[in-house]
This record gives structure tokens, C-alpha cells and sequence, in this order.
């Protein structure tokens, strides 16, 4: 990395310190920050340099740099405001995005700082009047585009201005009139709605009268009547009346271009791209047609990035798309999702290190104050819901359900798939939870038949239960704070799992007493053990965990090095769980005895580092569009929880999880096309992160969020619970006319049932440490309940499309 130039601007001098935004406007060609109650107020005869700081939970700050070109901003002011950009880049240590902002084609990462709108305004800043025309009031008509991050822009006042494509918003001195094409979309109504109310707090401090037009609806409005008369009169607007944004018509050709020391652009090639054709002493561009990025090595000069922004706005201004253009300036390591796409197979970095440096940090001020600490341990996780509740779980054998007894509940096999369901108490009442359990060699038939087994329980409950597709391995931490205890065993007990390896000849690995089985214990917590089953072979220790050895009449307990004394807490305490009359051996690592080394078939190479500990993600938000069966994603940035809106569909991806959330007046017709749509959504990797698929999916509907979603967001139960589409109720706010109420109850969610839940089928309250306990590690199913179905769903069979039964189980074939 080239080091930080000296000729910084002293203006910058702490920037990007703490949270939030810091602005600057250029000002007789120089820099000058822009007072907090000014943020987001631009003059179009200016142009500025944004910075906004992110805190992520990582404990590192995220920095995006913005220059916001005004379009009657001065040649030598665009040229400044770009290189001052490039400048507070080097003064933060080249760790940010920059952004290429051209009035009236904002990116809406940009917009979304600066919520619900920005509104430009005509001259420019002055920092010793705040601008040169005055605040003069003035008739406005504006018009609003975007169904999330909205672009409002203003436009002539005449009736030709009108279209049936947008929505307007006439600014008067005694009243607001919002005028909604009658091609124009709910939501975007519903945008234009927030952009009067802050029309309307912001020009007449709260006391203009609000009024809606609907196009095409005239006779008997008084209100529409005052609106036409303002245009002379009604008269219908021509059909073919163009849009205020009229939609680009963009190619899809990407090329790239090396940028030479003196400016030039190299074209490398159009086609397939790859991260190898990037060097870090080097400069790129690459053309996308409807967005430019410029990447910049780490190792080349902050001459050399200058010429590059240079090379590029000489390239814009040649091919005739100056004027809107966007331009994306990244530092290598810092490359956003959107060019990562263009290349193919962008290798993904794991990197936690500035996670552990940061733990690092914490353990050290803890030593200066006289702590023995030899490192951090880890934060345990604080459970979200009431984790007191009832469970009960059943396996899915075929087109039956079998109730697992209490004491059975907490041992799971690997080759079966089970249905869990939770009822917990919240705000009141009863919730219910329900989980889909994958064992990592069940049968893809299995698992079709689990979704449609847990679609119909959920259908039988009352309310609008969570559910959830989980797959071994890849347990969500809750799921082990509702189990408190669990057991994984090789093997299964399923008729298409027996039957399975039977006809392939597989040897049957299921659990029993007789066999020499190796247990890995891990957890944080008593009320959060498990003990996970795995090849008896010494190539599956490690140095980080703890272990069970059961050799038949012998059972050896082993210990790792790097294994902490809650390990050691944890081990004792699952020793005692699955049996609590084992005499066992306690081993240490590397005092093994030979008998030891037997049971696993000899010594071999196994981990001994300690397993680094993830950093956090941030989570994104993502709405659906969905279109042909297919969808796109668009992500929702800074998003708050009036983003969701009732017609649509959400991914909220927090990585290790993610959560599709159905709006209530969505075209999702079952849970189970939302547990397809976010299976599809894991596939795209839309973040070009190497999202796992088998990554936990919830699906949560609108007005029955449970806690551990809402915490991702600042949450008004209130606002979860209104009548009417997005417009109507944000219309009943802005009046005042209607309180918050309990959403009507749907029904479309039970058009795949496939039947009701037995009433035998109940189960006791867990007791205080979890569940009841047995002496046997042993299954007993002479309890269970056997529930018939008819054959899976359509939906469920398209959820795991990739698995064929040919290929046989996954894992063993």
C-alpha cells in the first residue's frame, strides 16, 4: 500500500472518526464542512464530498465516500470535488468506497443516507448565507420515482409536465396535492406519501393540508377540482405522455481497460474475466455500460489514481455519457458486490482477523487491569425468545409422522430427518417455532416429505408460526438453545434409510451400545451441549474440543490442548447426560495410552490450531422482484423497518442465517414458496460471498415477526399491525385517521395442508434442565405416534430439485 500523502487537506483532520455523515462543499475553490442541520440540503450550482462511517459489529468502521456533482455546478468545482474525494480516501488509509454522484441519477445507497428524500435546490452554498438565491417560497411540482430509496425531481409546472407512469406532488402555499399515475405502482404512492410529509415539515412546519388525486378520477372531488384548476382546468393527460425518468436502454457488454501512467485506456478483452487480470501496481476500468468502476491497486501511486479518475471522465465525456453516469472508485481488498459479478469465480476471503484483533484488544485492557487473561472466550449467545417452552419432536419415516417420547427427543441420527416443533411464550401468548431437521446422509425423499409434514403441522396451529429448513452441521444457535442438550448419532432409523443401504450394499453405521463410537462435545453453556457422532478414526480430533470414546465395557474421555475449562465443564456434564453410570478414562492430549490409539485404528495427522473465530457480518436486506417464476434482488440500504413494505417479499441475509419475510399483501401463495424463493436466493449468491446453501431459512410473515427477527431492526409493534396496502396505511398516518390494529387473519397460507395434528399427539413442558433424562443413550420408539399423509407437494419436490435419488445419500455415495 502506497504510505498517506502529505498534502492533505486539514479539513479532513479527524474525519471518519466517529459514525455517521460528514459533509463539505466546495466553496470559492476550497473545502468547507457543512453544519450538521444542513445535511441534506444541496445546491445545484455546488458540488460536495460525502463521507459516511459505519461501526459494523466486526468492531472495524466501514468508510463510503460520495461527491455529489450539482448540474449547474462549475467545471474546476466537479474536477475539485472528485480529487478531494481521492484525497480523504488516502487521509482514512485507502480503506473506502468512492461514489460518483450526478444530481437527479443518485445511487440509492446514497439517497438512503438521507431518508426520505433530497430535494436540490437551485444556486449555490454559501457558507456565510447558506445559499445566494434566499428561501424564497415558491410554487414546486415535483415528481417521485423508487419504491424504496426515492428520486424526486423537480419539473415544470404544466400540465405537460403530467404523466399516467409517476407520481407528482404540487407544493402550495395552503395545500400539498399528490397526484398518482394511474400507472404508477403502490409503493411508489406510498414513498411519494413520506416525501409530502417532509415537504410539509420542512416548507410549512407541519400545518399545510394534505390532499390525494387518483389520475382519472374527477366527478364529486373538490379536492381534484382545486388541483386541475391550478393547471387551468381538467383535461385528460394524452396517453402516450412521456415520464419524467425515462427507463435506459443499456447493453450488456463488459470490457476492461488497464489505464497507463499517462491516461490512456488498454483495452484487455471482453471476455470471461478473472481477479488474475488485476496486478496491484496497476490501475483499471471497467466498462459496464450503466456503471464504470475504476479499480485501483494497492501499490499504485496517488498520482496514478488521480490520472485514472481523469482518464475516465475524458472516456465518459468522448462517448457521450458524462451526464449521469456512475462511478464506482474501489481500493483493492475494498471491491463491492456489484463488479465482483463480473468476474468469474472471484475468490472468496475468509478473513477474521481483524475480528481476533479486536478480541486481542479487549483481553489486553484486561490484563492492564490486573486479569489473568490468556484469551478472550467466546460471547455466548443470549438466548432471543423464552427458551422454557414446550417441544416435540417427530421423525419423518415416508409419509408418516413418529412422536419421539420425551426422553428421546434429544437424540437425532444423521441419516433421518425430523420435524421440531417449539411453543414458547411471548408478549401474552403462545408462539410456535417449527424446524425441519436434515440429517446430512437422510434421503432427498425424506427430506420433500419433512417440508410437507412441517407445512401441515404449522397449518393446523393457530396464529402464523415461524418455520424454519435446517440442515446438520449448520444448526442455528437457537436451535441448541431450545434443545439445551442434543445428540447426533450415525446412522438412521428411517424405512427409506434402512432400505437405502440395504440395496447399495452400505455398511449400517446407526448407534448402538456394541460399537465403538467417537462423541465430539462442543457448546457454550450447560443449557447449550451437544454431542456430535463421527468416524472413529484419530483424523477427526481436535485440539480445540473435547471427546467421548466409547470402546464397548470402556470409555475414554479425551482432552485437547487448546480446549478451555467450559469445555471441560461441558464434557463432565454430557458424560453424565448420556450415561451416567460410565466408569471413564480421562485422557489428556498427548498422554494417550496404546489402547487408545487402538480404538481408532493408529495414530494419524489431525488439527491441532485453534479454530479461529468468525467475524460478525452485518446483515443486508433485499426485496424480490419477482417476475416469470424467477426473481431479481435489490438490496435495501441503511434499512429501517418501513422498508418492508405489505406487498412484497424480503431476504434479510445475516450470513450464518437468513429470513424471507412475506408481506401480507404479496403474491406468496405457502410458506412452502418461501422456503423455495429463499433456497433460490442462497443459490444466486447474491453477495458473491460463497454462501453456503445449506445456510439456515426462516420464514417469518408480516404482523407475526418473532423477537430474533425484529432485533435486527428499531422495532414498533405498532406499525406491524395496520389495514390497507403500503399507500393506505401511510395515507391513515399522515392523516391521523386510524390507530394501529390487528392485521385480519389470512387464510392462503393453508392451501397446501395436508391435514390437522392428532390431539393425542401433545407433549410435557421441559423440564428445568431442558428435558426429561434418560440412563440410555439408546432410542426408544415404543411411544410413537404414526401420522399418514398423502404424497409431497409440487413446491416441496421443487425445493431440493438438485438432489436426485440416483445420487444417493449425500455424503456417503
Amino acid at each position: 500500500m502506497s504510505p498517506p500523502s502529505k498534502d492533505i487537506d486539514s479539513t479532513f483532520q479527524g474525519a471518519g472518526a466517529t459514525s455517521g455523515l460528514e459533509i463539505w462543499c466546495i466553496e470559492n475553490h476550497r473545502l468547507v464542512p457543512i453544519p450538521k442541520s444542513s445535511h441534506g440540503k444541496f445546491y445545484s450550482g455546488s458540488a460536495y464530498v460525502i463521507l459516511n462511517t459505519v461501526l459494523q459489529k466486526s468492531g472495524s468502521r466501514q468508510h463510503n465516500i460520495h461527491y455529489w456533482l450539482g448540474n449547474e455546478a462549475k467545471e474546476e468545482d466537479l474536477a475539485l470535488a472528485s480529487d478531494k474525494a481521492l484525497e480523504l480516501d488516502d487521509a482514512l488509509g485507502l480503506c473506502a468506497v468512492q461514489y460518483r454522484e450526478v444530481q437527479g441519477q443518485e445511487t440509492e445507497k446514497f439517497l438512503s443516507y438521507f431518508k426520505p428524500c433530497i430535494i436540490p435546490v437551485e444556486g449555490i452554498y454559501s457558507s456565510e448565507t447558506g445559499n445566494v438565491n434566499g428561501d424564497t417560497y415558491h410554487i414546486s411540482l415535483f415528481t417521485c420515482k423508487g419504491d424504496h430509496a426515492i428520486h424526486v425531481k423537480e419539473v415544470p409546472f404544466s400540465r405537460s409536465s403530467l404523466n399516467h407512469f409517476d407520481v407528482f406532488i404540487l407544493d402550495t402555499a395552503s395545500k400539498i396535492y399528490l397526484f398518482s399515475g394511474c400507472n404508477s405502482s403502490v409503493q411508489e404512492r406510498a414513498k411519494a406519501l413520506e416525501v409530502v410529509q417532509y415537504i410539509n415539515e420542512t416548507k410549512h412546519n407541519g400545518n399545510c393540508e394534505v390532499a390525494t388525486i387518483e389520475d382519472g378520477k374527477f366527478v364529486g372531488d373538490a379536492d381534484a377540482g382545486e388541483f386541475w384548476s391550478l393547471f387551468g382546468g381538467y383535461a385528460p393527460i394524452p396517453r402516450d405522455s412521456p415520464s419524467a425518468f425515462p427507463e435506459k436502454d443499456f447493453t450488456h457488454s463488459i470490457k476492461l481497460f488497464r489505464i497507463t501512467l499517462q491516461g490512456q485506456l488498454c483495452e484487455l478483452g471482453a471476455g470471461p474475466l478473472t481477479r488474475e487480470m488485476l496486478e496491484a501496481d496497476k490501475c483499471y476500468m471497467l466498462d459496464c455500460d450503466s456503471e464504470i468502476f475504476v479499480w485501483m491497486g494497492r501499490s499504485s501511486l496517488i498520482t496514478e489514481r488521480r490520472t485514472s479518475i481523469s482518464a475516465t471522465e475524458g472516456f465518459l465525456r468522448n462517448e457521450g455519457r458524462s451526464v449521469g453516469a456512475r462511478v464506482t472508485l474501489l481500493t483493492e481488498g475494498l471491491e463491492t458486490t456489484a463488479f465482483r459479478s463480473h468476474f468469474v469465480n472471484w475468490p472468496h476471503k475468509v478473513d477474521a482477523k481483524l475480528y481476533e484483533e479486536g478480541r486481542g484488544k479487549v483481553a489486553a485492557i484486561f490484563k492492564q487491569h490486573g486479569y489473568d487473561v490468556k484469551e478472550l472466550p467466546e460471547d455466548e449467545c443470549e438466548p432471543v425468545i423464552n427458551c422454557r417452552g414446550m417441544i416435540k419432536v417427530w421423525r419423518v419415516n415416508g409419509d408418516q409422522l413418529s412422536l419421539l417420547p420425551i426422553p428421546e427427543q434429544t437424540k437425532l441420527y444423521t441419516g433421518d430427518c425430523y420435524i421440531v416443533q417449539y411453543t414458547y411464550s411471548s408478549i401474552g401468548k403462545d408462539e410456535n417455532l417449527f424446524y425441519a431437521w436434515f440429517g446430512r446422509a437422510s434421503l432427498m425423499e425424506d427430506r420433500v416429505e419433512a417440508i410437507c409434514h412441517m407445512n401441515a403441522l404449522a397449518d393446523s396451529t393457530r396464529g402464523h408460526p415461524v418455520l424454519a429448513r435446517v440442515l446438520e452441521d449448520k444448526e442455528p444457535e437457537q436451535l441448541f438453545l431450545i434443545f439445551q442438550t442434543l445428540i447426533v448419532l450415525k446412522g438412521g432409523q428411517s424405512s427409506r434409510y434402512t432400505t437405502f443401504i440395504a440395496e447399495k450394499g452400505l455398511p449400517d453405521e446407526t448407534y448402538h451400545e456394541g460399537k465403538t463410537a467417537l462423541f465430539r462435545v462442543q457448546g457454550k453453556s450447560p443449557n447449550n451441549m451437544q454431542a456430535i457422532q463421527v468416524d472413529q478414526v484419530s483424523s477427526c480430533l481436535n485440539s480445540s474440543y473435547c471427546y467421548i470414546l466409547q470402546t464397548g465395557p470402556s470409555v475414554f474421555t479425551w482432552i485437547g490442548n487448546l480446549s478451555s475449562t467450559r469445555d471441560h465443564d461441558l464434557l463432565d456434564r454430557m458424560l453424565e447426560y448420556i450415561n451416567p453410570a460410565w466408569q471413564h478414562v480421562s485422557v489428556r492430549e498427548g498422554c494417550e495410552p496404546d489402547e487408545f490409539w487402538e480404538a481408532l485404528g493408529g495414530r494419524s495427522e489431525y488439527p491441532k490450531e485453534k479454530e479461529t473465530a468468525k467475524a460478525i457480518e452485518d446483515p443486508h436486506l433485499f426485496t424480490l422482484i419477482l417476475t416469470d417464476g424467477d426473481f431479481k434482488v435489490k438490496e435495501i440500504y441503511n434499512f429501517t423497518q418501513g422498508d418492508l413494505t405489505t406487498e412484497d417479499v424480503f431476504i434479510l441475509d445475516c450470513h450464518d442465517e437468513i429470513y424471507v419475510w412475506i408481506g401480507f399483501n404479496s403474491s406468496i401463495a405457502s410458506k412452502g414458496e418461501a422456503l423455495t424463493l429463499g433456497q433460490k436466493y442462497l443459490e444466486k449468491d447474491v453477495l458473491v460471498k460463497g454462501l453456503s446453501l445449506d445456510t439456515p431459512i426462516y420464514v417469518v410473515t408480516e404482523g407475526h415477526e418473532p423477537q430474533f427477527f425484529t432485533r435486527f431492526f428499531s422495532w414498533d409493534p405498532s406499525k406491524a399491525n395496520l389495514h390497507g396496502n403500503s399507500f393506505e396505511r401511510k395515507l391513515a398516518i399522515l392523516k391521523g385517521g386510524i390507530q394501529p390494529s390487528e392485521a385480519p387473519t389470512r387464510n392462503s397460507w393453508k392451501r397446501h395442508s395436508r391435514g390437522a395434528t392428532p390431539d393425542s399427539s401433545r407433549s410435557s413442558s421441559v423440564s428445568s434442565n431442558g428435558h426429561g433424562r434418560s440412563g440410555s443413550p439408546l432410542p426408544n420408539f415404543r411411544s410413537s405416534y404414526d401420522w399418514r399423509f398423502s404424497s409431497p407437494t409440487p413446491i416441496a419436490r421443487k425445493l431440493f430439485s438438485e438432489f436426485s435419488p440416483a445420487n444417493g445419500i449425500p455424503g456417503l455415495a
